[in-house]
């Protein structure tokens, strides 16, 4: 017989299969898992076998993020950080101290503020010259779909009251038209064409300080989201293949290649040639990112009617479909017949349509591929495209974080959907009850990549330690074991990781043990969980110290 390399005992073993949904032990033989329940892995402990007591904790599948941008996340990670703030004095402070810290920095980088924290959603640039005016500061918001910047950096961008607005974004502009200080969307890669793109090294200690953060938080595979050159930066293919190639990739990662919405279908002989090449080991890049909308708070996501203003009156403006729906059926076909995956970015209900018919029309010319095409974020879904997902095998990839009362949603978003709008709005529980299956992702660094406060307001539509008992449309909210499935092996569908996921004998022991069972404590408490170890193919890559 042989004898297993580790067995895990003394707890809960959550396996996201519906075939066996619990045991109390499982064993890891190499990479794989050999058996389950205290019987079958019993007779596997041998005087080489590592028993780990969990303790009365929770095992289950590794954590896998569905859309998450890493390598952006842990380049950041090192810039100047404005999370965890909403005071405008903070942000204020941090830039200073930044500024002070790195004198030998020609641009002042990094990310994280918060719409909320200024009216209208709007900083400016003086704001920031008052603490930095004599090097160019270029600052992303917490979305980054949105940037702000300060005088000098529009001076050398060139950007004057008599800048057009490009097709894809939005300046924001002082009484006389000058450029306050605010770009949206596209704009903002008005400025990030002139910021001095991170190196390969960057990239890579990039990379690295991402996944580490990610292996504690339990998660051990992941799509990333935006392979390609994006708003002036490089292209973070190589950090991954070079991590790959020196045996650093220690998670299993799809990455989503970059659409370049200013072009069309002749870029795809080129996403079939970055396919092949950027293979090795745990890294594969099978999917194609289309980004079809913007975000609701600043009214670029596309919706099937317009926006209100402040006063509760329609706009002229529906927002932005970055790609023209007919020819995003043509892209979506022939990627399709490619048996490339595709994933979306599509928040409003118009864009969601889009995505939805382009689905249809692949599936229309090419029939079942099973390319598990994904559609992203989900903020507002038309009721009458919540049964379309199931029969075209659209799987929606939901970022759960956002589904909860808080500023930038109660101030900046619901009073411009009005209430028939803002009651659609990511519409988990609808989605399943309509036969859609569910994966789901963080988005990190635009929300924090920890999957335990995702799966929290999942289940609670709220914050985690949120005091004021408001719930978010409550009808929309998950049972527990249906989020961690999300998480898990929802997830893994995605990625196309399917021998992941679920803990299964002959599965990757790809695995995450909590400091508690939270599937016997009460929903409010799920966020308080810790990860104490994270497996990759039974190595042990993350202990809590």
């Amino acid at each position: 017989m042989t004898h297993a390399d580790l067995v895990f005992t003394g707890g809960t073993v959550f396996t996201a299969d519906p075939a066996r949904p619990r045991a109390d032990a499982l064993a890891v033989t190499g990479e794989r898992i050999s058996a389950l329940g205290r019987d079958a892995t019993h007779e596997l402990i041998g005087p080489g076998t590592q028993v780990v007591d969990l303790d009365g904790g929770l095992l289950l599948p590794g954590f896998q993020d569905a859309h998450v941008h890493a390598v952006y996340g842990g380049v950041e990670l090192g810039e100047c950080d404005l999370t965890g703030t909403t005071g405008v004095d903070e942000y204020l402070l941090r830039v200073r101290e930044f500024a002070e810290a790195y004198p030998e920095r020609a641009w002042i980088t990094g990310s994280g503020w918060s719409m909320e924290s200024f009216r209208g959603g709007l900083p400016t640039r003086q704001l920031l010259d008052s603490v930095a005016p004599d090097r160019p500061v270029y600052l992303l918001n917490r979305d980054h779909h949105g940037a702000w910047v300060n005088t000098r950096a529009l001076e050398l961008a060139g950007l004057t009251r008599d800048t057009p607005d490009p097709a894809d974004g939005r300046i924001e502009r002082e009484p006389d038209g000058t450029p306050s200080g605010a770009l949206q969307e596209g704009a903002t890669g008005l400025v990030a064409r002139i910021v001095p793109p991170t190196t390969p090294a960057q990239r890579l200690a990039g990379l690295l300080r991402a996944q580490r953060l990610l292996h504690s938080l339990g998660v051990t595979g992941w799509q990333d989201a935006l392979l390609g050159v994006f708003n002036g930066q490089p292209d973070p293919c190589d950090a991954y293949l070079a991590a790959a190639r020196e045996g650093t990739l220690t998670a299993r990662v799809n990455g989503a290649l970059w659409w370049d919405r200013d072009r069309g279908a002749e870029q795809i002989p080129e996403l079939i040639e970055r396919r092949g090449r950027l293979r090795h080991g745990r890294f594969r890049a099978d999917s194609v990112k289309i980004m079809q909308d913007g975000i609701a708070e600043n009214f670029t996501a596309a919706m099937t009617s317009p926006y209100l203003d402040a006063c509760g009156c329609a706009t002229a403006n529906s927002g932005l479909s970055f790609v023209d729906p007919p020819a995003l059926r043509e892209h979506v076909t022939a990627l399709d017949a490619l048996d490339f995956q595709v994933h979306f970015h599509a928040l409003g209900d118009r864009a969601v349509r889009e995505a939805l018919d382009a689905v249809e029309a692949a599936l229309k010319a090419n029939g079942p591929r099973g390319n598990r095409h994904h559609l992203a974020h989900l903020q507002v879904v038309h009721p009458e495209d919540l049964p379309r997902f199931a029969p075209l095998g659209a799987i929606a990839n939901i970022q759960p974080l956002w589904a909860a009362h808080e500023p930038q949603m109660d101030e900046l978003t619901i009073p411009f959907l009005g209430p028939e709008r803002a009651g659609w709005q990511y519409p988990f529980a609808g989605l399943l009850r309509a036969g859609a299956a569910l994966g789901a992702g963080s988005d990190w660094p635009v929300s924090s990549p920890d999957p335990l406060a995702g799966i929290h307001v999942a289940v609670n539509r709220m914050e985690p330690g949120a005091t004021d008992g408001r719930v978010f449309l409550p009808e929309q909210r998950l049972d527990l074991e249906t989020a961690l499935t999300a998480y898990t092996a929802g997830s893994a569908r995605i990625n196309g990781m399917d021998d992941t996921g679920r803990l299964r004998a002959g599965h990757l022991a790809d695995l995450v043990v909590l400091d508690r069972d939270i599937l016997a404590r009460p929903p409010l408490e799920i966020a308080e969980a810790r990860v104490t170890r994270t497996y990759v193919g039974g190595a042990l890559v993350y202990a809590a110290p």
